[in-house]
């Protein structure tokens, strides 16, 4: 009984601290020529080059990934202004 609820401890504590998974976004996908089977596809390149580097002697072409979705910059901070404070006494 004992183990079982340190093994169900450790469950609840992985599950707590675990990050959210989230898929990665590139804008260059790799499509693979395959003939009548078809080919592969692989959209994981952040640059023209670097997708061009990948089909190279392998046949294929790159093409822009349809589904990219560029990180947002986020808003701008705002700026600070310094407070003034008058002095009423004098």
């Amino acid at each position: 009984m004992r183990i079982a609820l340190v093994v169900l401890g450790i469950l609840l504590a992985t599950a707590a601290f675990a990050s959210k998974a989230e898929a990665q976004n590139y804008p260059w996908c790799a499509y693979y020529g395959g003939g009548a089977q078809g080919g592969g596809e692989n959209c994981g390149f952040s640059s023209y080059d670097q997708c061009m580097a990948d089909v190279s002697g392998v046949g294929g072409y790159c093409a822009r990934n349809t589904q990219y979705v560029a990180p947002s910059a986020g808003a701008p901070h705002p700026r600070h202004r310094p407070r003034h404070t008058y002095d009423t006494q004098r």
